[in-house]
């Protein structure tokens, strides 16, 4: 049962849910034939197999522009092949992988990525989900802005602008978070700030600022300097005592805070709250990498789990990265620690570009094979790349 539930959340059709239940509830019969059918023409975010093929033997992790770009074209080659053979989709993994592609469409100058990404939007006529997790249903709004900020058409911007009204308008407990789990720190608040700077209007920063503050208020642990995943997981602990830390968690927590930065003005108000928390939560995470560079899914119980988490090690290196070059964090203490994180994760890069060891979909630390390729962490990691990128250029760092 627990694979179908993690199979369920993967689809994003209501109708392949309620197939994809009569399958697991009835067996056989012609229901159940119709929603394995219906289940294999979904889009399918990931797979571990057992045979990956060989590991990439023509990578360097040397932090030159060539080496960075030759190893984002690699993994992004991959993956667009695999999503573009697939119906599109706008569910918040996909989403995420549109953030990258189009950090890969810029950093490589290739517009194939981000001529996928206008591909999805214009199927869907620019509209976004409207899931039982909405700030979920912003992650792709950040890809849809980017180009937006390019063409300057309205319609790629009003589908998205009228959602997030539809969210500013709901009038939210003040003492519980509509983010209540700490992956919506990614999805959401970059998209509102976007749309602050595109309108000119602050609706949406102080909206972000007030969610985001509920949120950090109940899930930020002030003496770890990490956040739970949700609620359920404040007096959650691993096998030797710690509390669970989970890595994506606090990697979607760090990545969305340098995404706020982006386009926060520089002599904006709210800025200084989320600098101090970008240098915070950096100085932990620096304290607890692994000794090849890359992060385990739990956090603060390495031991337990053996195998590195490449998408909460993505999410940290573009944070940290991204810190460095906007001198938001010191160069000479970070720069060695995104270093090491880059060539880690070059270690699982297959020799067809597969990008292996990112845990699939869940909530809490897990188990999976070193094959395991998901879409969210492909983005991720083009998103990492990038910024390293942008570090390359910088040789006075």
């Amino acid at each position: 049962m627990r694979w179908s539930w993690r199979t369920l959340r993967a689809i994003s059709s209501p109708a392949v849910v309620l197939g994809a239940l009569a399958l697991v509830f009835l067996g056989t019969g012609s229901a159940a034939g119709s929603a394995q059918q219906a289940t294999n023409d979904a889009p399918v975010p990931g797979d571990q197999p057992a045979d990956p093929g060989p590991l990439a033997s023509d990578l360097s992790p040397a932090l030159h522009s060539k080496q960075i770009r030759a190893a984002m074209k690699k993994v992004a080659d991959w993956e667009l092949e695999r999503v573009q053979a697939q119906p599109p989709s706008r569910s918040w993994d996909f989403g995420v992988l549109d953030i990258g592609l189009m950090a890969a469409s810029r950093t490589l100058h290739d517009r194939s990525y981000s001529q996928y990404v206008a591909s999805v939007g214009e199927h869907f006529g620019w509209k976004l989900e409207r899931t039982a997790h909405p700030a979920d249903d912003f992650a792709i709004a950040q890809a849809f802005i980017e180009l937006y900020r390019s063409s300057h058409k309205q319609e790629q911007l009003t589908p998205m602008r009228s959602q997030y009204d539809d969210a500013v308008a709901l009038l939210n407990d003040p003492e519980k978070p509509a983010w209540w789990w700490c992956d919506a720190l990614f999805m959401a608040p970059p998209a509102g700030v976007e749309l602050s700077d595109i309108t000119a209007d602050n609706t949406y920063d102080a909206y972000v600022d007030r969610e985001w503050g509920k949120t950090e208020k109940v899930l930020y642990d002030k003496q770890k300097h990490l956040f739970s995943r949700d609620a359920s997981y404040l007096n959650k602990h691993e096998k030797n005592g710690e509390k669970i830390f989970w890595s994506r968690g606090n990697g979607w927590v760090m990545a969305g805070t340098a995404r706020v930065l982006e386009t926060l003005p520089s002599d904006d108000p709210l800025r200084p709250h989320y600098i101090a928390l970008l240098r915070e939560m950096a100085a932990e995470v620096r304290s607890v990498q692994g000794s090849d560079g890359l992060w385990r899914p739990g956090l603060l119980d390495a031991g337990s789990y053996p195998q590195p988490e490449v998408s909460g090690s993505a999410f940290f290196t573009y944070a940290l990265a991204w810190g460095i070059s906007h001198r938001i964090l010191d160069a000479d203490t970070y720069l060695p620690v995104v270093e090491r994180a880059w060539a880690g994760m070059l270690t699982h890069v297959y020799a067809d570009g597969r990008l292996g060891a990112i845990q699939p979909i869940g909530e809490a630390p897990a188990e999976y094979k070193p094959s395991s390729s998901y879409n969210f962490g492909v983005g991720a990691f083009l998103l990492a790349g990038s910024e390293m990128d942008v570090l390359s250029e910088r040789k006075h760092w």
